[in-house]
């Protein structure tokens, strides 16, 4: 079984530190562009285009990189909580179409935080926000599939809604979704194709596919599984963890405390989680074999890492893999490089990836440059 490796698209902004240092790198759609057509190029199989008040527009940007992308496939934001699903579904179909067969993939977000919520005008308690999405993908759902649809329920209601564009991915383009509380769980086993974890240590991300499998048996489906992680993997596993601590060097006490008070007054099962990891201390962010939660002090929503070598960071990979894992979506700061660095050392351990080096070779970059020739060759001179 071969593995989907995604890589994300920084949104809100890149950096080569956490916290403030001279080395921030905004959000403009040139650079998103580069970072987009490197993956693309690379052979990653699928790009993560985030939500939040702090992000650029997730359908906007998407819409940017048709044009300049060949074949990865792009996961976008669809908000449930805010917006019409009859809009909603006409804004899929229309960018389905200008991706093409098999290149759009829409990731589910009900949201996180109360307080940004009601900035964007939406009043919902954490159940009800998945209710809501219920509805929401509901609608949205048997629209897409080409019906007329009457509904009225507690949140939403629509009557004669249809989609007079059907979509070019039948039924409709897939539906990714990461949540941890209960609520979250079935809203997943009902409705999605796949179901992402921040990456929490192997046996708990197990007990979250177990029970997200077990509600999407009593609904008659199966669902696929994915972990959302960042990674810093070096030649060496001195050189990454190197990197790792370097990476929060620039951050102080006061904004640590600052962003986990923050993280504390949502009322997300997931960012609770991820915060449990580590308490707030930096003495407690190693969780596991190279996993790391050192992202998580001041980044809400994924905050692990991967840190070690290839070999180490391939195996770690492998025993997700085990639980039943097939996808992956990655980040590194900064993004461009990271992706780069990526692709080059842990693709080749990968199961269906391309290597994307040359091996065996002595490359100077030099117009005269020097190669190794295999025996019974010659170059013409």
């Amino acid at each position: 079984m071969s593995l989907d490796i995604f890589w994300f698209l920084p949104t809100s902004g890149d950096t080569r530190y956490l916290g403030k240092s001279d080395f921030g790198r905004q959000a403009t759609n040139a650079y998103l562009r580069r970072i987009a057509v490197t993956a693309d190029e690379l052979g990653y199989d699928g790009l993560l285009i985030p939500t939040g008040a702090s992000c650029l527009d997730p359908w906007v940007t998407a819409a940017s990189l048709a044009p300049v992308t060949r074949r990865i496939k792009l996961l976008v934001a669809l908000r449930t909580s805010l917006g019409n699903p009859t809009a909603s579904a006409r804004q899929a179909v229309t960018l389905d179409e200008a991706l093409g067969k098999g290149r759009l993939l829409l990731n589910i977000v009900p949201g996180g935080d109360a307080t940004e919520l009601a900035a964007d005008g939406a009043f919902y308690s954490h159940d009800e926000r998945y209710e809501a999405g219920d509805e929401f993908l509901t609608i949205w759902r048997q629209l897409l599939e080409g019906e007329k649809v009457d509904f009225e329920g507690k949140h939403l209601t629509v009557r004669g809604a249809q989609n007079f564009f059907p979509p070019v991915s039948a039924p409709y383009p897939p539906l990714y979704f990461g949540g941890s509380s209960p609520a979250a769980h079935d809203l997943a086993a009902k409705h999605v194709d796949s179901y992402l974890t921040w990456g929490e240590p192997p046996a708990a991300v197990a007990e979250k596919i177990a029970d997200v499998r077990r509600r999407a048996g009593q609904y008659g489906r199966q669902i696929r599984f994915g972990v959302r992680l960042h990674v810093i993997v070096r030649e060496t596993s001195q050189e990454a963890w190197a990197d790792a601590d370097k990476l929060i060097s620039h951050l102080t006490d006061e904004e640590v405390a600052a962003a986990q008070r923050n993280y504390a007054s949502m009322d997300s099962v997931g960012q609770k989680r991820m915060a449990a990891l580590h308490g707030g201390s930096r003495e407690k962010l190693v969780i596991g074999p190279n996993l790391w939660a050192g992202v998580g002090l001041v980044r809400g929503g994924a905050g692990t890492a991967l840190v070690g070598s290839a070999a180490e960071v391939a195996s770690r990979l492998q025993e997700y893999r085990d639980l039943g894992v097939d996808t992956f979506v990655l980040s590194g700061y900064p993004h461009l490089e990271e992706a780069i660095r990526f692709a080059e050392l842990v693709f080749p351990l990968l199961p269906g990836k391309v290597p994307v080096t040359l091996r065996d070779q002595a490359l100077t970059g030099g117009a005269f440059d020097v190669r190794a020739t295999t025996p019974g060759t010659s170059e013409n001179h």
